[in-house]
Order: C-alpha cells, then sequence, then structure tokens
C-alpha cells in the first residue's frame, strides 16, 4: 500500500480546495502576526481541552494579550473568560457567527470593520467543519487557521492531525512566536 497523499477522511470530498497543513507553527504565529484584524473563535470543547497550564481557555487568554485578538466566545464560555478577567472576549453562537463571517456589511463586534483572519479552536469537528465549509465558499476573502489537533480540510490552514502531547507542543510554539503587539496606550513623541 501507498502512502495517504491527502490529509483527512479517506472518501471526504470537501471540494477542489482543501487546507494546507502548517509545516511548523512558526508559520501560524507569522499569520497571525501579519494580520491586521484577527479573531480568535474558542469552542465550547475548550474546558475540556487540558493544557500545561490549564486548559484552551488560558491559552486563547495568552494569545489574545499578545497578538490582540479579539476574541469570540461560543457556547457557555464568555463566563469561564469573565472568571479569567480576560478582555476583548464577545459571546456569540457559532452558527451566528459563522453568518457573521460571511456577511460583507458586518463591521466586527467593536465596529471597526471586517476581520482578515479567524482561528478556529476548541470547537466540535463537525460543527467546526460547517463554518468552515459555509466560509470556505460564501466568503472567499476569509483566510482561516484551525488549531485543532484534527485536519479541517475547509480551513485555509490546518495544523494537520496529531496526538495530543504533539498538539501541546505545536501550540506552545505558536504562543511563544506571536509577536507582542505594541500597546495602544503609548505616549506621543514631541
Amino acid at each position: 500500500m501507498s502512502a495517504k497523499l491527502r490529509p483527512g477522511q479517506t472518501a471526504e470530498i470537501a471540494s477542489p480546495k482543501h487546507a494546507k497543513v502548517f509545516p511548523n507553527p512558526t508559520v501560524a504565529a507569522s499569520m497571525i502576526n501579519r494580520a491586521k484584524r484577527p479573531m480568535l473563535v474558542i469552542g465550547s470543547n475548550a474546558t475540556e481541552t487540558e493544557t500545561e497550564d490549564g486548559d484552551l481557555i488560558d491559552y486563547a487568554i495568552k494569545i489574545s494579550k499578545k497578538g490582540k485578538l479579539t476574541i469570540a466566545a461560543t457556547g457557555h464560555l464568555i463566563g469561564e473568560f469573565k472568571e479569567r478577567k480576560a478582555e476583548n472576549v464577545y459571546s456569540i453562537s457559532f452558527m451566528n457567527l459563522g453568518d457573521r463571517l460571511r456577511d460583507t456589511n458586518w463591521n466586527g463586534f467593536d465596529g471597526k470593520g471586517h476581520y482578515d483572519l479567524v482561528i478556529f479552536a476548541g470547537s466540535q469537528y463537525y460543527l467546526e467543519w460547517l463554518v468552515l465549509s459555509g466560509l470556505k465558499n460564501f466568503a472567499p476573502n476569509l483566510r482561516t487557521i484551525s488549531l485543532g489537533n484534527l485536519y479541517q480540510p475547509n480551513a485555509s490552514w490546518s495544523m494537520g492531525t496529531v496526538n495530543h502531547s504533539k498538539w501541546m507542543s505545536l501550540l506552545k510554539e505558536v504562543v511563544e512566536n506571536i509577536i507582542p503587539t505594541p500597546s495602544n496606550n503609548t505616549t506621543d513623541n514631541p
């Protein structure tokens, strides 16, 4: 038998356009660093996903603080973010968010314009698959990243299918390589 040429499910044909798998985590971090208006979508499985220092919500807060990302908390997660005193977090249902992201007239949670990069993590696989399919077909200029440990064919980029320990080391490297965005509270030079 030959090696599997393409990641994903054997008979699954999402479309001719499939997600690219990150060659290394620094590529994901670089994409986040270059984005003008990135959003991080955290799904309802985030509290069940253990990391080295807590759960996926803790990683989301680290990424948000370093990269100045907007966080969209789906499901019941807004309470978890409030308990941890996270900023720039908005609550929205997962399917409604998918609809808003494909709407060219939506100016984001803060009214400052459309997002150019949307990163997904901690979502149920099948829901993320559906939302990413809709975005791929109806928001073709929106770049999407799946930071989950299973290959997401409908994203622009995916981490691929990896075991939990390898995935944790990849996520840690993504967080470490995000360049902190300067605060908007800096003083102007005369």
